[in-house]
């Protein structure tokens, strides 16, 4: 099971579950990788629900990657996301929320 309170989600991909955390280098690797201006511009798309596909698929990477996954987005782009892309994007949030959250809330 993810441990919410260390920030972990878990996610679903072609039936095997994988756990993603956003872990500080994680971030780094997701901030040099996105087109915004800083983590919290990314953080006020998924709030006023202005993401782009793209987004989510870069948090997933990320979230994987802090998880201890070496894969890339390539590989993600042939893999089925239990729940499908509305899935994604809930799980790609949680993940988001989760890594700027206190562990009390």
């Amino acid at each position: 099971m993810a441990n919410q309170w260390e920030g972990e989600v878990a996610i679903r991909l072609n039936g095997e579950r994988h756990v993603m955390k956003l872990t500080l280098g994680a971030l780094a690797e997701l901030e040099a990788g996105l087109e915004a201006d800083s983590l919290i511009a990314l953080v006020e798309r998924f709030e006023a629900g202005a993401f782009s596909t793209r987004d989510v698929l870069a948090l997933i990477v990320a979230g994987l990657r802090g998880g201890g996954w070496r894969g890339d987005a390539a590989i993600l782009l042939t893999v089925e996301i239990e729940g499908g892309p509305v899935q994604a994007a809930r799980l790609a949030g949680q993940l988001l929320a989760r890594a700027f959250a206190f562990p009390d809330q």
